[in-house]
């Protein structure tokens, strides 16, 4: 039994060195574009919040294809893994000319949120250039999901790692300049960045996949058949759900940035800190999910139930032990880490009371999305993006914004609110996510001592 847990433990550890090293590329933008100009951080909380709005709603889409794969791998139907994936890239496709379209259109967005106009054209040219580097991102996800699927993350993670390297001293060059030798180009700076750094993990994935002889049993380059409606529509079925999901839940945290930026300067960067700082510490839950959800489609597609079963208990308990740490060992150094990103007093001392609400915010982040990454392994996907709809939009977003714009917050069972401030946001978000975990966790510990089949390999 100890082996199961050692065996998610060494995949999230790996996954989550990778993940690290992407959320690098965002702490890194933080930083330099902090001691850049306020303004340009604060255009870059925009921008970001734009970007991956976007970005992971559509990636959500091709990450939910893992547990296709994870079964089919269990089931020892390699060949059919191949033909899985090159039906996967008519998805990929019609999911990058959607995003690309979005980012390159960002004014109702904009408009809609009443982001300040003096911040609306560095947002522009930011997405302007992220857009062309989004098929390949896409493209690399897919790349991604299927290591983790058959459970060999390690390439994925040395290729992110590698473009760590490249992303860090490219960024510093790009926005702040060489005096005399290259000019400083701001936030733009940050977008060319990430445009080559996309590029070159697509084009290292590629070369991976044809050098590597770990692919060969899956038959990856065989030739590219037509598009199977059937496959296709199982992929959407799957997909659109768990996609429309993440995406809500994406918005519900990244929109706070949006409505937050109509607070000043000072708001908008203390918010930005500390969203940089969630996404951070989300990537040990994710790594542990996407490990967790790995192996107990794994078990599933090999019929061992029993296994299946276990896995999610070990991967439930690791999520518990680690996030009530990092949320402890966070908030002990909150004011240390809010001097690392900027020299304003003003943004450094409300971005450590943020982070205060971060703690209380991160335990029931990781646990909803183990939930709902677990959940996806017995087919059940509608139900999270229901739940995610109401609570994360309605309880989180909406209630949010209520009580920051609001008034009447500040008397009796309501007087823990925070009006007029970007805190409002953090409260109420915490509120929906215990509230999410309560809804689906009992729904996910009933599917799976339900479960005697498999859900997808059969299928796909």
């Amino acid at each position: 039994m100890s082996s199961e847990r050692a065996t998610i433990m060494r995949h999230a550890g790996t996954l989550m060195l990778g993940q690290l090293a992407v959320m690098a590329f965002s702490v890194t933008d933080t930083l330099v574009a902090g001691h850049f100009a306020d303004t340009a951080l604060a255009a870059l909380a925009v921008a970001s919040a734009t970007y991956v709005t976007v970005h992971i709603s559509l990636m959500g889409m091709l990450q939910a294809l893992l547990p296709v794969w994870a079964e089919l791998q269990g089931a020892q139907r390699h060949a059919e893994v191949g033909r899985s994936v090159r039906q996967a890239l008519y998805l990929c496709a019609c999911t990058s000319a959607i995003g690309m379209w979005a980012l390159l259109c960002p004014d109702p967005l904009l408009n809609w949120t009443q982001v300040p106009l003096d911040l609306q054209s560095d947002v522009r040219g930011y997405l302007t250039i992220v857009a062309f580097g989004l098929p390949a991102s896409l493209l690399f996800r897919l790349y991604s999901t299927l290591n983790q699927s058959l459970g060999k993350p390690k390439l994925v993670t040395w290729v992110q790692v590698g473009a760590l390297v490249v992303k860090v001293p490219l960024s510093i060059v790009l926005v702040l300049g060489i005096p005399g030798v290259l000019p400083a180009l701001g936030l733009a700076g940050c977008a060319w960045a990430t445009l080559a750094v996309m590029l070159m993990m697509m084009a290292l994935a590629l070369w991976l996949l044809c050098t590597q002889d770990f692919y060969r049993p899956y038959l990856i380059w065989a030739p590219m058949e037509k598009p199977d409606v059937a496959i296709l529509l199982r992929f959407i079925r799957l997909g659109l759900p768990s996609g429309l999901a993440i995406g809500v839940e994406v918005t519900s945290f990244t929109l706070m940035s949006l409505f937050i930026a109509r607070l000043g300067v000072v708001a908008t960067a203390s918010h930005q800190i500390v969203s940089n700082m969630t996404a951070v510490l989300y990537m040990m839950p994710l790594s542990l999910a996407i490990a967790s959800s790995s192996r107990v489609s794994y078990w599933i597609g090999a019929g061992h139930t029993d296994k299946a079963r276990h896995a999610l208990r070990t991967g439930l308990g690791l999520i518990l032990i680690l996030s009530v740490s990092l949320a402890a060992l966070m908030g002990g150094q909150r004011e240390a880490i809010t001097h690392i990103y900027t020299q304003s007093i003003e943004v450094a001392e409300l971005a450590a009371t943020l982070l205060l609400w971060l703690m209380v915010y991160h335990v029931a982040d990781a646990v909803q999305v183990f939930t709902v990454f677990t959940l996806r392994c017995y087919g059940i996907t509608v139900l999270p993006l229901i739940t995610y709809t109401v609570l994360l939009w309605g309880l989180g977003l909406a209630g949010g914004y209520a009580v920051a714009y609001g008034t009447g917050f500040h008397t009796g069972v309501l007087s823990w609110l925070v009006p007029q401030s970007p805190i409002a946001f953090w409260q109420t978000g915490s509120l929906a996510l215990y509230v999410t975990v309560a809804v689906l966790l009992p729904v996910l510990w009933r599917a799976a001592y339900r479960q005697t089949q498999p859900t997808h390999a059969a299928r796909a």
